[in-house]
């Protein structure tokens, strides 16, 4: 006859509480400047995120007057993808040659 081994204590799973955690959301925040064209702003405004001519008439005129907005507020990975695609159109080209790329910075949002 074998021996019996006695079974080890079965020990119930513990109930862990899993919560998904939100990322703050950052703002891409416009900077007046007053080298590149109002018209140019609000041209890269609408290509980069798609607002009315209205919407980006308003946001370039509060950065102008504020001197600075948030033009969009989401997840930190997005807000850095559209501040780089707002730099990537450069100077405005129908200004002297000491342009420069809209002034962008990426800032958790209040």
């Amino acid at each position: 006859m074998a021996n019996a081994t006695p079974a080890p204590d079965v020990v119930p799973e513990e109930e862990t509480e899993t919560r998904t955690r939100r990322q703050p959301p950052y703002a891409v925040v416009l900077h007046n400047d007053d080298i590149n064209s109002m018209d140019f702003v609000v041209t890269v405004l609408r290509k980069v995120f798609g607002y009315t001519v209205e919407k980006c008439v308003e946001l370039m005129l509060e950065a102008h007057t504020k001197g600075k907005v948030a033009v969009w507020i989401g997840a930190m990975e997005v807000a850095e993808l559209k501040a780089d695609q707002i730099t990537s159109f450069g100077p405005d080209p129908h200004v002297a040659k000491n342009g420069h790329p809209l002034g962008v910075t990426v800032e958790p949002a209040a």
